[in-house]
């Protein structure tokens, strides 16, 4: 809609005209467009959203990290999981989340740096930030063990705008 709009603010032409090429033509999106009914749409996103446990109805979190090779920084990944879910101070959170397996990146490789990430969902944002919180000292003390010595740097960030 936004583009349609830019396309026709031009002065100097009238009637003008946007064409959008999709294989899904019958898709909920471009009939919304059609009807220029942006809140119908939102609110199908909304519905969908919330069936599937996505957010504004969960919250998400991505680890990511940086190492050598895709082995260490996803081994990194893991280990630090696994050390979390031992521990006590994380241990009685982990019920409330959900970790996912670490994965590469989409664009796996930068620089000669592998990329790996790692997801992690939870219905509540408390139990998400308290968890995060503790799991600091647990990645800090993980990049320092031998089997993890090819990790450069890990990062988190929360309400990840891609995964």
């Amino acid at each position: 809609m936004q583009a349609a709009g830019r396309a026709g603010r031009d002065a100097t032409v009238t009637g003008s005209e946007m064409w959008l090429q999709t294989f899904h033509p019958t898709h909920p999106l471009y009939e919304a467009l059609k009807r220029h009914d942006y809140p119908a749409f939102a609110q199908s996103q909304l519905k969908e959203r919330q069936q599937a446990g996505m957010p504004p109805f969960s919250f998400q979190a991505l680890v990511r990290a940086e190492a050598r090779t895709q082995e260490v920084a996803q081994g990194f990944l893991k280990l630090a999981s696994q050390t979390a879910s031992e521990q006590a101070d994380t241990a009685n959170l982990i019920g409330q989340l959900t970790l996912y397996p670490a994965v590469p990146m989409s664009i796996a490789r930068i620089a000669d740096t592998e990329r790996a990430q790692m997801l992690i969902e939870s219905n509540s944002r408390t139990a998400l930030q308290k968890f995060l919180n503790a799991w600091q000292a647990v990645l800090h003390q993980t990049k320092n063990l031998p089997e993890c010595k090819g990790v450069l740097r890990w990062a988190i960030d929360v309400d990840p705008l891609a995964i």
